[in-house]
């Protein structure tokens, strides 16, 4: 069991679920909705962890050979698991991706959550098929992210206006650069790349941050009247900042196990990124139980290590 959970990258699921969870419920609340979000939203969150699953299933599956000479004790390269057999599951839960993206569709009524589904789908297979070695590589991973949002998000009804399309955007440049940052991280990574890296994950930061400072600057704020924006764009500042720093620490002493502290904290903190951005939209109680995700990363990471 706990060479498939390796296989899956057990921590890392509760980003995916985090990132479509926070898409829905920032459309969810900006609507005016309350209460318990009804079972589009879930099968949303189903339909993101099925794709995450099964773009990390693939993707080992077809780095099987490069594995057997850089990671010889993953599972596949040390036979704990057959080849065939994690094929096949990658493709099931591909396909149970896809089969969730519909159902939210239907519960829904809108045919945006399978479109994206389907986008999320073809990304996947892309990546790891033909893209992940390319320069295209980070930019498709990131599409990834940014899909993943848009399937809790069109679930909902969104995203609507440029403020809420800044989130998806933002946090896909974000992963983007995590992967960037992250190519080498196996041997000893240049230098050069970390900071392009680094830079990208930056640019996203900022960009995601435009869901609160695009509706002020327009002067139609639809915040909670208890909500400071100077204080949500301080919170964001200290919260990247905190992130960057464990990147530019990279970039001076780019060894192995600097580099995959700085990655590891990077996709942590996706989840607490998300709860600050669900913030705005919908309050401290959903965002302090989205950060309950937290736990679930950091239990899956005592038992199997995230990148």
């Amino acid at each position: 069991m706990l060479d498939w959970l390796r296989l899956v990258r057990l921590p890392n699921l509760a980003t995916a679920a985090a990132d479509s969870l926070a898409g829905f419920l920032i459309c969810w609340c900006a609507a005016g909705n309350v209460g318990w979000p009804p079972a589009a939203c879930w099968l949303a969150v189903a339909a993101s962890v099925a794709f995450y699953a099964a773009g990390m299933v693939l993707n080992d599956v077809c780095d099987v050979e490069t594995d057997r000479r850089e990671r010889p004790e993953r599972p596949l390269p040390s036979g704990a698991i057959a080849l065939g057999t994690a094929a096949t599951v990658g493709r099931g839960l591909l396909t149970a991706g896809s089969a969730a993206a519909c159902g939210a569709a239907v519960a829904a009524g809108s045919p945006w959550p399978a479109a994206v589904g389907a986008a999320l789908t073809a990304a996947v297979w892309i990546y790891d098929r033909h893209a992940k070695a390319t320069v295209a590589g980070p930019v498709v991973m990131g599409a990834c992210r940014g899909l993943n949002w848009l399937v809790g998000m069109t679930a909902a009804g969104g995203p609507t206006g440029a403020h809420q399309w800044a989130i998806p955007l933002g946090m896909a440049v974000y992963v983007a650069g995590i992967t960037l940052y992250a190519r080498d991280e196996a041997g000893r990574s240049r230098a050069a790349l970390l900071a392009a890296g680094a830079a990208a994950m930056a640019l996203g930061l900022a960009a995601a941050a435009a869901h609160v400072w695009l509706p002020l600057s327009a002067g139609r704020a639809s915040f909670a009247a208890t909500f400071q924006p100077e204080n949500w764009l301080l919170l964001w500042g200290v919260l990247g900042a905190s992130i960057l720093y464990r990147a530019v620490q990279g970039v001076f002493d780019p060894v192995p196990a600097r580099v995959r502290a700085a990655v590891g904290n990077a996709i942590m903190s996706i989840i607490t990124l998300d709860a600050v951005l669900l913030l705005p939209a919908c309050g401290p109680r959903w965002a302090i139980a989205l950060l309950c995700l937290l736990a679930v990363f950091l239990i899956g990471r005592r038992l199997v290590p995230p990148t």
